[in-house]
């Protein structure tokens, strides 16, 4: 099955921006509630890459695993974000979101630390389902 479409029709487009803002939701609401691990990894791509703000580059779903497993065990972690602007590619199969988000944990002395940013992800269709293929994000709103 071909992840190309016709976006040239504002109903297509409508409707993949919607199913993609609703997949992108999911997912905030499966890692800000403490899902199981691999249901959280689900929503990447197997090939996906995740570049943290002043660290190196994650690549690919086991490094995911093992960076999803130090986040969460981070004392206090929660991690949450909005769907802003969505842009996708004239055949339908790739799309870009803008967003924000916000990370909490508790700091070593024990007070609350949170962090908001912004967020670019790259998202690709694979067999009719969208998957994060890049995501980046950085400090400030």
């Amino acid at each position: 099955m071909s992840d190309t479409l016709d976006t040239t029709s504002s109903t297509t487009t409508d409707a993949l921006s919607d199913e993609l803002r609703a997949r992108d939701a999911a997912w905030s609401a499966a890692a800000s509630s403490g899902a199981p691990l691999e249901e959280v990894l689900e929503y990447w791509s197997d090939d996906a890459v995740v570049v943290p703000p002043g660290m190196d580059e994650v690549r690919g779903k086991d490094a995911l695993r093992a960076y999803v497993t130090a986040s969460t065990a981070i004392p206090g972690f929660r991690i949450s974000w909005e769907t802003g602007d969505i842009e996708l590619s004239d055949d339908g199969s790739m799309a870009w979101i803008r967003g924000t988000n916000r990370v909490e944990m508790t700091g070593e002395d024990g007070t609350p630390v949170v962090m908001e940013g912004r967020v670019l992800t790259t998202w690709r269709r694979e067999g009719g389902t969208w998957r994060c293929t890049n995501d980046i994000w950085n400090a400030g709103g």
